[in-house]
């Protein structure tokens, strides 16, 4: 039998925000970032429910683009680290996903490709100041004319570069690789892609031919006290349980592992059925919010493998078998995050295989 702890996709709220990027994004076209399993709500299921809507797909790996061809999927594809070794480029050109370059030593693999299986497409990638991966500025034109003269490479090379802190709007270090990028490669051919969901909704000069936007496809934000209702987005995911137990505990009694919460008087602590064994936060603290049914309630003590315990004060009607969300629609996932002391995205990335998982329409 299945645990109690039910991660809900809203595959309704998913074409909703890929419709809104869009009408944000236009004229630039919209590839779905899909990588880390879909910021956890399920590859496939999410490429399902975007097909023929999504004009193209970016992914972490090669693994996953080969999972989407093997679900139907024939929009372009996007390896945003491009190959890690040699004898990943023939599958590549057999699969026709596109690699991001970011490194010498895979120029040195494609100038060994043959165009025999295809043309490989490839998007160079620019550091322009997040210092992760990409060539230095000083060497894009010659890397560009590198690429341009391989047989086996598509004489459409695009360009992109990735942003640090775009989720600041108006601030100096993306004004600067902005700027970067476009002095660097404006002697150059070929499609531009600069922007990440943030960067859609606060540098429209960052538009280029193709954003790429992940958090606010399953509508979330990293920007900083806002949720991605905020902008108009809808959560894609609803993380919910059950109580399971409530318990009369006295005044000065202690909850939980080291007993890190004490009661302030005689109270009702409800036990839900949910833990870091779940993908919810150990690091949530104290405060945090739950809801019981329609009612907030706060965490107390510290979460548990498979448990956390709740203040039930102000849910004195609550009772065993009561319905608990942990994040979703009337309880954003950034709330609980910030709780946390961490993002969004690591919350959805964060569910664990014990979870299960259902669709609605909603």
């Amino acid at each position: 039998m299945s645990r109690t702890t039910v991660a809900t996709i809203h595959l309704g709220a998913l074409r909703h925000n890929l419709a809104r990027l869009k009408a944000l994004a236009a004229p630039a076209k919209v590839m779905a970032v899909v990588k880390a399993d879909a910021y956890g709500h399920g590859l496939e299921r999410v490429a399902r429910a975007l097909d023929g809507e999504a004009e193209a797909f970016a992914v972490a790996a090669l693994g996953d683009g080969l999972r989407l061809r093997a679900a139907g999927h024939r929009q372009r594809i996007v390896v945003l680290s491009g190959p890690d070794n040699p004898s990943d480029l023939a599958e590549m050109q057999r699969l026709q996903l596109d690699a991001a370059i970011h490194h010498e030593a895979q120029l040195q693999w494609l100038a060994q490709v043959s165009s025999s299986r295809g043309r490989l497409r490839v998007w160079l990638k620019v550091d322009s100041g997040m210092h992760r991966l990409g060539f230095a500025p000083e060497r894009v034109a010659e890397v560009h004319a590198r690429l341009a003269a391989m047989p086996g490479i598509d004489p459409e090379i695009g360009l992109l570069t990735h942003f640090s802190e775009s989720e600041v709007f108006e601030g100096a270090q993306t004004a600067s690789q902005i700027a970067r990028f476009i002095e660097v490669t404006k002697a150059l051919n070929g499609p531009r892609s600069l922007s990440n969901s943030a960067a859609v909704l606060g540098w429209p000069d960052a538009r280029g031919d193709w954003v790429r936007t992940g958090g606010l496809l399953y509508g979330l934000s990293v920007v900083e006290g806002k949720t991605g209702a905020d902008f108009g987005f809808r959560p894609a995911m609803t993380l919910g349980t059950r109580l399971i137990a409530i318990n009369r505990i006295g005044k000065g009694e202690r909850i939980g592992y080291n007993g890190t919460w004490t009661c302030p008087e005689d109270m009702p602590v409800g036990v839900a059925a949910v833990g870091y064994g779940d993908g919810y936060p150990r690091s949530a603290v104290a405060g945090t919010p739950v809801l019981v049914g329609d009612l907030r309630v706060p965490l107390i003590g510290r979460v548990s493998m498979d448990l956390i315990t709740l203040d039930l004060r102000e849910a004195s009607r609550a009772t065993v078998g009561d319905s608990v969300t942990l994040w979703g629609p009337q309880l954003p996932v950034e709330i609980v995050a910030a709780q946390a002391g961490t993002i969004s995205y690591d919350l959805t990335c964060g569910m664990t295989r014990r979870v299960l998982f259902v669709e609605d329409e909603g």
